[in-house]
């Protein structure tokens, strides 16, 4: 009886603060709230800065992840072995390759495969195999007289050819033109072709590179640009090392700098190694092209460690003007690459675990006049010399058809990441094998690992405690049937979560009322789902609570164009994503919540259109206190929607260039982010004319998350999917009955 009336005597000076609180404009518990301005760019601004400093403690933090052992090579090689391993996973260097005798000379009646006749040289159009269907394509130069002294894999920038970099094209002067230089000097020499930087227009939409087209529909399938160009220069190093007893050296510039510092960091064959134009500190490469971008880069990998993992082989790192890049970001990723100061580059090598393995460029002149080129004589291996550069000219004997190159390069790319598509489901079977359906209790159990992978390496975790509520509020709007107060909530240093908390006028002292946590979409705000000026949300928020459910209105971060699809980046090079820092905001939401009087901890829902409904899929399959989850105008085979370039919905011409998470291919589509909520009910929304998606793809992936909740663990009513005739909007029909069944409101 006193446990009763210690209870009601609480809710009664509830109820009276409750009341002074509606006189003084904010909820009881909470500070005034005075922010002013556009809380969301605010919102935005707070999580750049703490992205900017998370990236700036790992560089200091990347010690923890390596245990050095410079005392033999075998030891460094075992030292370095689980790094280099997850280097090859994030760079997407996966399958086997295809082994081959020789490259294959491209000929026919017209042309042969003779392109060229160099000093000391022959030049031959080439083809190799590298993965099925996929081919590394460019220039073989074959000394035509005495002994090979090297066999190298000259690599170069994005933007330059084959033929540039060999001398059998302008546009290079005679210095930089090592690949020609390096056979003069008696190595054999495989250029590859790069994918280029081009810009185009893609189904008539987003204006995006060569090389961006390719990373979009790689990087969701765990594949990369880099790593299927890693794997064309490793092939070589395959050839090579069966056909011969010379050193295998990989020089690059740029582009091809990068590449080689990449593959000589994942393999001992290569004897040697050059980089120019490249090296530099990386905590800014979330400006770079956003085909450079590597899930997790800086965590554990700075240039530094890269060639680190490369002692106690040569490495020669020429400090040459790196190439001048920008990209406008026209539906593409904006980027740019310039050349690093002096210093910046002397500050990355400085860091370098043992550099004794190091030949350095002096850095005498100014940066961005030095040219590559200067470093082949350090290069080459002992006992080679390298021949006095001529200007002797090549005798070019045809022109190859550069541009119809550069598409087959990129369409044989493209292809093999079509038929990834056609595989990943079962790639995806067997990676969830370990769910265990005998019984609900069991499942509960055996999904725990599977929320841990995923939200780990998929969504990324900041291992961070989330700070005091320091919660702050103030009324700012009503109407005659409920009270909005916007609430301010300390998330991280410098990250804040804000939203609308809307509670209905006939909300009792005494009562527990369950909560809908609803989620505007793309560049949207809180006050769309209730003010009546966006129809696609049907004014859900407003009807919900004059129905009496208590509703909040989170400000999620994706809004602001640019300044919000830069955290991602940021996110990225860290091993996150925007949603690393949504989660712990809604869960700070919710936990602030569970406190609240009125509020029955034990239902609180998520309801979601379009990007809210992305964020359906995400944020309760890891802040589990959501009771169900409603995702409306998105739902779909999220990784076909992602990467396929064989559909007009796909992403892959549109400007969300930040929508891309690396290797859901391989592990959790929407079933299975669906599954990670189960046994938790869920349902989908659909509009038939929804240009998110087709309504076959939809109800593919749904009978996935049916069969799961029905047939495996006989939960028969806990998932459902509405389809109604209408397009991308809230219907609030079958989710209405939905949420009303299970949450059991109204009584």
């Amino acid at each position: 009886m006193r446990a009763k009336f210690r209870r009601y005597a609480a809710l009664a000076l509830w109820a009276i603060l409750a009341q002074q609180a509606i006189a003084a404009d904010r909820l009881p518990g909470t500070q005034p709230l005075t922010m002013q301005g556009d809380v969301a760019a605010q919102m935005v601004a707070g999580v750049d800065q703490f992205l900017l400093s998370e990236i700036a403690a790992a560089r200091s933090n990347r010690g923890a992840h390596w245990q050095w052992d410079f005392s033999s090579p075998e030891k460094h090689k075992q030292a370095i072995a689980a790094n280099r391993t997850r280097l090859a996973h994030l760079l997407g260097v996966r399958e086997e390759r295809i082994p081959f005798d020789a490259p294959h000379l491209l000929a026919t009646i017209d042309a042969p495969a003779l392109v060229a006749h160099g000093d000391g040289f022959d030049v031959y159009a080439v083809r190799w195999p590298v993965l099925p269907n996929l081919h590394g394509e460019g220039l073989l130069l074959q000394p035509s007289k005495g002994k090979i002294v090297a066999d190298v894999v000259a690599v170069p920038d994005a933007d330059q050819t084959p033929e540039q970099i060999a001398g059998l094209a302008d546009g290079l002067p005679p210095e930089s033109q090592f690949a020609r230089r390096l056979a003069e000097s008696g190595c054999r020499v495989i250029i590859p072709t790069l994918v280029s930087r081009q810009l185009a227009k893609r189904n008539g939409r987003a204006n995006l590179s060569n090389r961006e087209f390719v990373y979009r529909t790689s990087f969701v399938q765990g594949r990369h640009v880099i790593g299927f160009e890693i794997q064309k220069i490793l092939a070589c190093v395959d050839w090579f090392a069966k056909s011969g007893d010379v050193d295998i050296g990989v020089i690059g510039y740029g582009e091809g700098g990068m590449l080689a510092l990449y593959s000589a960091a994942l393999d001992d064959r290569i004897g040697r190694v050059c980089v120019s134009g490249y090296v530099a500190p990386r905590e800014t490469i979330w400006q770079e092209p956003i085909s450079r971008n590597v899930f997790g880069r800086l965590q554990r990998y700075g240039d530094a460690e890269l060639l680190s993992m490369i002692w106690p082989r040569t490495c020669v790192v020429e400090r040459s003007a790196h190439p001048a890049v920008t990209l406008p970001g026209e539906g593409g990723a904006p980027a740019q690459i310039t050349t690093p100061t002096d210093e910046a580059v002397a500050a990355e090598l400085a860091r370098v675990a043992n550099a004794d393995h190091l030949i350095v460029d002096p850095a005498k002149g100014d940066p961005q006049t030095r040219t590559c080129g200067r470093m082949l004589a350090e290069f080459l291996p002992v006992g080679a010399t390298l021949k006095a550069d001529s200007t002797g000219k090549i005798a070019v004997l045809q022109t190859l058809d550069f541009a119809a190159r550069q598409q087959r390069q990129m369409q044989e790319i493209d292809d093999y990441d079509q038929q990834l598509l056609a595989v990943n489901d079962k790639v995806r079977a067997e990676f969830l094998k370990g769910l265990d359906t005998s019984s609900v209790d069991a499942y509960e159990r055996s999904v725990a690992k599977y929320r841990d992978i995923f939200y780990d390496d998929v969504i990324g975790r900041f291992d961070r405690p989330l700070l005091p509520f320091n919660a702050q509020s103030r009324k700012s709007w009503e109407t005659d049937k409920w009270i909005g107060y916007e609430v301010k909530l300390d998330v991280f240093p410098g990250v804040f979560a804000y939203g609308v908390l809307m509670l209905p006028k006939d909300l009792r002292p005494e009562e527990r009322r369950p909560v809908v946590v609803c989620q505007h979409g793309l560049e949207g705000r809180p006050t769309d789902l209730f003010d009546g000026t966006k129809s696609a949300y049907n004014n859900f928020a407003a009807d919900l609570c004059e129905r009496g459910y208590i509703v909040f209105a989170p400000q999620n971060l994706y809004i602001g164009q640019d300044d919000f699809r830069t955290l991602q980046r940021k996110s990225n090079a860290l091993g996150k994503t925007l949603f690393s820092t949504i989660v712990p905001q809604h869960q700070q939401i919710v936990n602030w919540l569970k406190e609240q009087p009125g509020v029955d901890p034990e239902r609180i829902a998520f309801y979601g259109l379009s990007y809210g409904g992305k964020s359906a899929m995400r944020i309760p399959a890891l802040v589990t206190d959501y009771c169900l989850s409603i995702c409306s105008g998105d739902f779909n085979d999220w990784v076909l929607k992602t990467a396929s370039s064989r559909h007009k919905f796909s992403y892959v011409w549109t400007g969300e260039y930040e929508i891309y998470e690396f290797d859901l291919g391989g592990t959790f589509n929407y079933a299975e982010m669906a599954a990670l909520i189960c046994p938790r009910p869920f349902m989908v929304e659909r509009g038939h004319f929804d240009g998110c998606g087709d309504d076959e793809f939809i109800a593919w992936e749904y009978a996935k998350v049916r069969n799961l909740y029905q047939a495996r663990l006989h939960l028969t009513d806990r998932t459902e999917i509405e389809f109604f005739i209408g397009g991308h909007e809230i219907h609030s029909q079958g989710t209405f009955a939905f949420l009303g069944k299970h949450l059991s409101w109204p009584k």
